[in-house]
């Protein structure tokens, strides 16, 4: 613990004391389970293997500058789990269950929250997985309810910089009426080529456009997309993105603020009406992008001419972790301290 240099800290795996476990058999959850162990016992013929029945969450611990631990809408987590559940046809958690479970691995592991001040938090990864045996494509009979935890850095290694991105239409992440709105595996699968691609050629991620007619913006790989137009903030209307609980956060900060906010369709070449364009997420919370590259035909839209982020991402980006490090009043009740 003593040698982790917080300030320096990658977005990455590294091993914490102890992990929350529990099994759903016979139609129904069991007890919480304490384990140090970072492997699970998996049948080979799990659904979770051959079936795609996986989903997880992102989500994140906060200390503040009064020692306190945070959790930021973990509420909004339990629900996209169950939502991703309901639509693999998986045992869902209860959102009681999800937060004993999101509660007791933070706390066990309370000494790799990182301290405040430094831009490192504690990364929670609930997981979900079809543990049980099948040959035929059907449901499990048999589910994992899975938590860790682990330190983590910005996403982006730029941070809050300005980082170049690149449109890509020779790959689909998900479809219009697939899994795109659910947080499954095989999504983040789908966008692995693309992704991995663009960073071979000097970009940060992948801008994705909709499966169907290759015209709008749909999501930047690990995160999604807004733009803001003077006044307006402007985010991708779509069946097949993830529902960003940051983003539904900053539209209402936006909101909060005086911008009028769009959920719509943003065809390509309105990218160069835009003033600002960002990326957010849980792990990249906003990472303003200064250059978007056309990888077909080559057309360049740049924003950050001053190579800084422009000023309405720069005051949501500030206002959000405010409230999640305890520093801004919480006056949307999206704040959980932990009684530790």
């Amino acid at each position: 613990m003593n040698n982790i240099k917080w300030e320096e800290l990658p977005f990455g795996y590294r091993k914490t004391n102890y992990n929350v476990r529990c099994y759903w058999k016979d139609g129904k959850w069991g007890e919480l389970e304490i384990s140090s162990s970072e492997v699970i016992n998996l049948h080979m013929a799990s659904t979770a293997l051959h079936y795609g029945q996986e989903a997880f969450e992102g989500m994140k611990a906060f200390k503040g500058k009064d020692g306190k631990i945070r959790l930021f809408r973990w509420e909004e987590n339990a629900k996209r789990l169950q939502n991703s559940a309901d639509g693999i046809m998986m045992a869902k958690p209860s959102t009681e269950l999800f937060y004993q479970a999101i509660e007791k691995a933070v706390l066990m592991n309370k000494e790799y929250v990182p301290p405040y001040g430094t831009g490192a938090s504690l990364y929670i990864r609930p997981l979900l997985i079809g543990s049980g045996p099948q040959v035929g494509v059907k449901p499990s009979e048999e589910y994992l309810f899975l938590v860790f935890v682990t330190p983590v850095g910005p996403y982006f290694k730029e941070g809050f910089n300005p980082v170049s991105v690149q449109i890509v239409r020779d790959f689909d992440r998900a479809a219009p009426l697939g899994t795109g709105t659910y947080k499954v595996g095989g999504n983040y699968a789908a966008s692995l080529q693309a992704g991995v691609r663009a960073h071979q050629e000097g970009y940060a991620a992948s801008l994705f456009l909709d499966a169907k007619e290759k015209e709008y913006i749909d999501e930047a790989g690990p995160a999604n997309f807004f733009g803001i137009k003077g006044n307006t903030y402007v985010t991708p209307k779509s069946t097949s993105i993830l529902p960003s609980i940051t983003n539904k956060s900053i539209v209402t900060l936006a909101e909060d603020m005086g911008l009028k906010v769009e959920r719509r369709q943003i065809p390509v070449e309105e990218l160069e009406e835009f003033d600002e364009v960002g990326a957010c997420g849980t792990a990249a919370v906003i990472s303003p992008i200064k250059k978007i590259e056309d990888r077909d035909t080559g057309k360049v839209f740049e924003y950050c001419k001053e190579g800084k982020a422009g000023p309405i991402s720069t005051k949501l980006f500030h206002r959000l972790l405010a409230i999640q490090y305890g520093e801004e009043e919480d006056k949307f009740g999206w704040v959980t301290t932990l009684n530790e």
